[in-house]
């Protein structure tokens, strides 16, 4: 049995609903640095690896510490990991910065961009790369925090179904979805990230799965 074949179809549907809003995907093109956002999910560096492969960019900053979701799979912190994982997919050391202390997604911008300045790196251009159907609010949250330079977002390109196998606890994943969504309108009405328009089917779709009880990642 496949993990998504564990989730009810209504959830699945709403599920879906609410990835392919996260979802960015932008056109890719070089870029002056890569910003990799530490969270639980391993297949950030390697798809940062990849991009690096493809010369889209010179320098690849993992940034993150550690969350209550991260602390038991990335011991040593996020951003620590991250780059030993792109170390064995290829990347050079000479190529990857390291942000250990970010809490939070304001912090991976903020600190990234204090650790670039610290090493004399001139920013026009990043693109963020971190999990799926965090885009949107990466995406807002650094446009809020550094508006003046041209920002893409990327992520590994799977489908919902393959996501949920690759991470293998698919509950997790709705829950992060949901919370995700939630974020997005909490952080703009503080400021903290720039405005982002929640199409109905995606507004419904968030208060059916909060109403089935996926509400471990809300904020209270």
């Amino acid at each position: 049995m496949t993990a998504h074949a564990t989730l009810p179809g209504d959830v699945l549907e709403d599920a879906e609903i609410l990835w392919r809003f996260h979802r960015l995907d932008d056109e890719l093109r070089p870029v002056d640095v890569a910003i990799g956002l530490g969270s639980h999910d391993g297949t950030v560096p390697v798809y940062a690896a990849e991009l690096y492969h493809r010369g889209l960019f010179p320098w690849l900053v993992f940034t993150g510490a550690n969350a209550p979701t991260t602390v038991e799979r990335f011991p040593r912190g996020e951003a620590i990991h991250y780059r030993e994982i792109a170390l064995e997919h290829g990347v050079p050391e000479s190529a990857i910065l390291v942000e250990p202390k970010a809490r939070h997604t304001g912090e991976n911008i903020d600190l990234t961009r204090e650790l670039l300045a610290a090493h004399g790196i001139q920013v026009q251009s990043a693109l963020i790369v971190c999990r799926p159907y965090q885009q949107r609010r990466a995406y807002a949250t650094a446009k809020r925090r550094w508006p003046e330079i041209n920002i893409l977002c990327s992520a590994i390109p799977q489908g919902l179904g393959e996501y949920l196998q690759t991470i293998g606890d698919p509950n997790r994943v709705v829950n992060m979805l949901v919370g995700d969504t939630q974020r997005l309108t909490i952080y703009a009405d503080t400021g903290d990230a720039i405005p982002q328009e929640i199409p109905p089917e995606v507004a419904h779709a968030y208060e059916r799965l909060v109403s089935k009880g996926y509400t471990q990642r809300l904020i209270r």
